[in-house]
């Protein structure tokens, strides 16, 4: 594919080219389709009237798809389209990556079939396909997103119910002179056997399209007559769909990110079309059999609060590693800058609550990171946060990343049955996350100021704790101080400390107020 490898179409495939005959009508827009071009042109030299010919026979394909967002194809057998083209789906057997055809290939991209990503588009006429659908979404993720600056009043979504399966909610965004922008949440509820969809008893409606519309009409009773759909971000997809092992030719380094311990930290192009992070780790930092093991177990671990792994160069020293781009960089550096400086604290316990989304996917995974801090936390557009370098601390062959000797070992994040006797475990990543509650409310300082890691390590291990940070309310601390347990097995769960943050304001301070305000 590409610079990398080439992808066969499906052998069993067998397409008819229909896209001169009869032209359809767009079931979305109701615009025709009818505007033949390409190969199904009529003979110039021909002046007498052509016999009526056959209809082609159809394409054989599964489904019809629309396309969500624009796509611009990373290599040469995947397809092109825009946001709102019907496809026909010929191939799903990979999860990730349908094999397509345009259904009206009539635009200047001349490629009628090729890969698709497969959350780039939907089944036609499922909810999937409407811009205001956005899925499993949680009552977090839906504020955060409708919040969103530039996003206006009466902006909406539709997600599924997190405590009512079957049923849906609508969330609008509202504003009030009190409290400022903020987001309103109705169930919807759905009738037996799908009959019809309402938020109030009195109005029933057929279908959720249906009760869009009405509302888009009329507030009646909302808060807000709704405007326009919730903008969706574009989903994460792999560089392609067999990309893993790739050629260094295939990446541009275009600036120098950062630099650490082991390796530099680059912004760069894939194949010329991908904006990718690169990061280049020293010589001798890791032996490239045990890399590869760990990146083959980072590579499946696919969650929206994780760092996406794309590709690796392994061939010659320095080992890359090729991931997706974060634009604001690291969370250490964020929260130290001007943007994170002046983050409230309802948002900062919105970033402390996504980490430990993707901490609680590794524990669920049964995997665990070993040097969580907010150096590997990054964030990307609208303050998302994702954990980053998951097991990458296993493998590290430098003597000086040694716990009880080496100068670059993190001892002040570190658990300390992890530090002493090396007994990393999910419940040591925990020790380490309330580490990084403490940078993220003290806004990117430095854990134990004024002190070494040697006094660090014995004052821990005979049970000094750090003291509560100003402004960190006492429910925050005493998490923290959970976290902290001496013995591992009693401190929290990840799903358990994603639950608490991320019901904050609701469950544990639903009368917090910022000093600031």
């Amino acid at each position: 594919m590409g610079a990398c490898c080439a992808k066969k179409a499906p052998s069993d495939t067998k397409l008819t080219d229909i896209s001169a005959v009869n032209g359809e009508t767009d079931s979305k827009t109701g615009n025709s389709n009818n505007k033949s071009k390409g190969r199904y042109t009529k003979d110039p030299t021909s002046l007498a009237t052509p016999e009526p010919q056959p209809a082609a026979p159809a394409v054989s394909y599964k489904s019809s798809l629309r396309a969500l967002y624009d796509y611009d194809a990373r290599a040469d057998d995947d397809l092109s389209f825009k946001k709102g083209d019907l496809l026909y789906l010929l191939d799903d057997s990979d999860s990730d990556w349908w094999f397509a055809k345009h259904a009206n290939p009539n635009y200047s991209n001349t490629k009628v079939e090729g890969y698709v990503p497969r959350n780039y588009v939907a089944k036609e006429d499922s909810l999937e396909s409407y811009d205001w659908f956005m899925g499993a979404l949680s009552r977090k993720e839906s504020e955060r997103l409708l919040l969103t600056p530039g996003n206006e009043t009466g902006c909406f979504l539709i997600r599924e119910s997190e405590t009512s399966p079957g049923n849906y909610v609508l969330s609008v965004r509202d504003y009030e002179d009190v409290k400022g922008d903020t987001v309103k949440h109705y169930k919807i509820r759905n009738m037996d056997n799908n009959r019809g969809y309402y938020i109030a008893a009195r109005r029933v409606m057929s279908s959720l399209p249906e009760l869009i519309n009405h509302y888009s009409g009329q507030s009646d009773g909302l808060c807000r007559q709704l405007t326009k759909p919730c903008p969706k971000s574009k989903p994460v997809i792999s560089l392609n769909k067999d990309a893993w092992e790739i050629p260094r030719e295939s990446l541009e380094f275009a600036k120098k990110l950062g630099a650490g311990q082991f390796g530099e930290v680059w912004r760069g192009k894939w194949n010329k079309t991908t904006d990718v992070a690169i990061k280049t780790l020293k010589p001798g930092t890791m032996s490239k059999d045990a890399f590869l093991e760990e990146a083959n177990i980072m590579k499946q671990c696919k969650h929206d609060k994780l760092v996406r792994l794309y590709a690796v160069c392994t061939d010659v020293e320095p080992i890359y590693i090729v991931t997706e781009l974060m634009s604001k960089g690291s969370l250490l550096d964020f929260l130290r800058d001007d943007d994170g400086q002046n983050l409230k604290f309802q948002q900062l316990v919105d970033i402390a609550a996504q980490i430990a989304s993707g901490m609680a996917f590794l524990e669920e995974k049964k995997l665990i990171h070993r040097d969580l801090a907010a150096r590997n936390v990054l964030v990307g557009d609208n303050n998302i946060a994702k954990v980053a370098d998951f097991g990458l601390a296993r493998v590290i062959e430098d003597d000086e990343y040694n716990p009880k000797h080496g100068t670059k070992f993190p001892i002040k994040w570190t658990a300390p049955e992890a530090a002493l006797y090396g007994r990393f475990t999910i419940k040591s990543d925990v020790w380490s996350y309330g580490i990084l509650l403490v940078e993220i409310v003290t806004h990117g300082q430095v854990p134990y100021p004024g002190m070494q890691n040697r006094e660090v390590l014995e004052q821990v291990e005979r049970g000094y704790r750090q003291p509560k940070p100003s402004r960190c309310p006492d429910s925050m601390y005493e998490m923290m101080l959970k976290c902290w347990d001496k013995k591992a097995a009693n401190r929290p769960t990840f799903e358990y400390l994603f639950n608490f943050f991320d019901d904050y304001f609701i469950s544990t301070e639903p009368n917090y107020k910022d000093p600031d305000e």
